[in-house]
């Protein structure tokens, strides 16, 4: 009989320990499946680029690629490395590749990509 008790508490000690449990330090399996919240916009409109700002004038000189001048009175956004950081608007007077905008808000730099709002 002592025999056959020792028998059944070993079966149950082992079949306790063939199941692994997570470490109490673990995060939960629900965390690991979760996106970041940064979401990435693409421009699917002409891209231009600051080429000089005047500060005192709050004004800038756009560039653009060839064929994809802006007309004037459009409001574009003023982009430094991903980030909104001033709005302008395009008044011209426009040679070859290059307009002139009025900054409504915000700032410009040189270097700063411009899009359409």
């Amino acid at each position: 009989m002592r025999i056959e008790i020792g028998w059944m508490c070993a079966t149950l000690l082992l079949t306790g320990c063939l199941h692994p449990k997570a470490p109490a330090n673990a995060p939960p399996q629900s965390d690991k499946k979760k996106t970041p919240e940064t979401y990435i916009t693409p421009t699917l409109g002409a891209v231009g680029r600051v080429e000089m700002v005047n500060a005192e004038g709050r004004f800038v000189v756009l560039s653009f690629p060839p064929g994809r001048l802006p007309p004037a009175g459009q409001h574009w956004r003023i982009n430094h490395r991903g980030l909104k950081i001033g709005r302008v608007k395009i008044t011209g007077p426009q040679r070859e590749f290059n307009t002139v905008a009025d900054i409504v808000e915000g700032e410009a730099n040189v270097g700063d990509e411009v899009a359409p709002e």
